[in-house]
């Protein structure tokens, strides 16, 4: 089942990993990159995670850019691409709404209509937050008719780089609906590091996390003893996105990819802080008053923390079934995602390059 694919966003966190996965697997893989001429060192930082980067091709393109800035010969090269995996993303806290439309969404409708006009299956990455219809209801989002939603005033809720991906999911799942196009949609929990190495990119919420911790800056735990931060290791997702693209029976699901083991937000700290050798937060923070702290001007640069972080710190437990009915069907094993914590935390204490600044 060795068939070729074309991924967006290949050379982030989780795209690395799908790269090493696939390339695994035998497929051959073309990666949409802005710097093609960066492909050698993609090629063996996939070596590194255990992938083949000889089956790695670079396609000069760029999301931002209409008709994602491919010419005749790029489009040629990805004609043949059984499945097309959008991860790509500009992810950054503050974003101006501009910025995150122009590449979140735009740049997804795109690829979308891309994968139509050439046949291919499109898996596209979302977010756990579009589990929570309470949540999207709360923020604005009409969710029996997406299309009439007031987007701008979602944005100045939510932040752009959220309002963007929420935007993104409904529009390019209408697209592909009027086309009549086979989509599957994945949606993450806060990523996690490789469950066995810890691999992790320091730009990663979790990553940010940790350095805060290991560096005392927090000092109070965000919400209640109810609230956690969802998590998923990045090779199980790799695993997961892999497993729906090539199933049959994915074509039109959703697959939450969100470990229901996580624990409390306390007990992952209490986890990490043991990991770390420092004493982990014991009092705990209401989130509305964390909101108000925030507002005010160098609080969030002082603490390391935005507040548009802060909606993915939740009280609200997830429905997995469908998620679990796949992992069975191919004999997946979700990893302990303990163990993928200390790894985490381990990586980062020990690789240089993952120290924050």
């Amino acid at each position: 089942m060795n068939q070729p694919c074309f991924v967006t966003g290949g050379s982030g966190f989780i795209g690395q990993h799908l790269l090493a996965l696939l390339t695994s697997k035998g497929h051959s893989v073309s990666v949409l990159m802005r710097r093609p001429h960066s492909l050698p060192a993609l090629r063996e930082q996939i070596e590194q995670l255990g992938g083949r980067g000889d089956l790695l091709t670079a396609v000069a393109g760029d999301l931002g850019l209409p008709g994602l800035g491919l010419d005749a010969t790029a489009r040629e090269q990805v004609r043949h691409a059984a499945v097309v995996f959008h991860l790509g993303v500009q992810f950054a806290w503050g974003l101006s709404q501009a910025q995150a439309r122009q590449v979140n969404v735009e740049g997804a409708i795109q690829v979308a209509e891309l994968a139509a006009q050439q046949g291919s299956r499109l898996l596209m990455v979302g977010g756990f937050m579009l589990a929570n219809h309470g949540h999207l209801q709360r923020i604005g989002v009409n969710l029996q008719h997406p299309e009439q939603t007031d987007w701008d005033r979602l944005y100045r809720r939510s932040g752009a780089y959220e309002g963007s991906k929420l935007e993104a999911h409904f529009r390019v799942r209408a697209r592909m609906a009027e086309l009549q196009a086979p989509l599957t949609l994945v949606h993450p929990a806060t990523v996690c590091g490789h469950s066995r190495s810890g691999h992790i990119l320091p730009a990663q919420p979790l990553a940010e996390l940790i350095d805060n911790l290991a560096e005392g800056r927090l000092g109070a735990i965000p919400g209640s003893a109810a609230h956690w931060l969802p998590l998923v290791s990045v090779d199980f997702l790799a695993e997961l996105m892999l497993a729906a693209a090539f199933d049959e029976q994915q074509v039109g699901q959703e697959i939450l990819a969100l470990d229901a083991a996580t624990p409390n937000l306390q007990g992952m700290l209490q986890q990490l802080a043991r990991t770390l050798s420092v004493q982990a937060p014991s009092r705990h923070l209401p989130i509305p008053l964390l909101r108000v702290l925030l507002k005010i001007p160098g609080v969030p640069r002082l603490l390391h923390t935005d507040a548009e972080s802060l909606d993915f710190i939740q009280t609200t437990r997830f429905d997995t079934a469908a998620t679990q009915a796949l992992v069975q069907r191919h004999q997946l094993h979700w990893p302990d995602i303990g163990q993928a914590l200390q790894a985490t935390a381990r990586y980062l204490v020990n690789e240089p390059s993952a120290v924050q600044g």
